[in-house]
């Protein structure tokens, strides 16, 4: 089992940054893709940074140049930078984490992220 723990959301105003935090505890691999999705009120989960094991990043197309997905393997911890937020960037955030050879597709508890004047 993997354990997620996320951290960093709250509310800002457009324009401005947040860092979201996930650390994950437990039975680790050395091989993983982790990252972020997101979830707005009556839409579905969707995608937003994910990075590989080995570092491949990819990202949403609404927030490419806007956020940065990062991690600390010492901590086991990723995190996800986000400038120059929007309105529309207002969801729940969840942490996810996905071994890359063995069955398993694990989740955060999310972290309200939102972005109002």
């Amino acid at each position: 089992q993997v354990q997620l723990v996320e951290s960093g959301g709250g509310l800002v105003q457009p324009g401005g940054s947040l860092r979201l935090s996930c650390t994950a505890s437990g039975s680790l691999f050395a091989a993983y893709i982790t990252g972020w999705y997101r979830q707005a009120p009556g839409k579905q989960r969707e995608l937003v940074a994910t990075i590989t094991s080995g570092g491949y990043t990819n990202y949403a197309t609404s927030v490419k140049g806007r956020f940065t997905i990062s991690r600390d393997n010492p901590k086991n911890t990723v995190y996800l930078q986000m400038n120059s937020l929007k309105p529309e960037d207002t969801a729940v955030y969840y942490c996810n984490y996905q071994p890359t050879y063995v069955p398993g597709n694990y989740w955060g508890q999310g972290t309200q992220v939102t972005v109002s004047s």
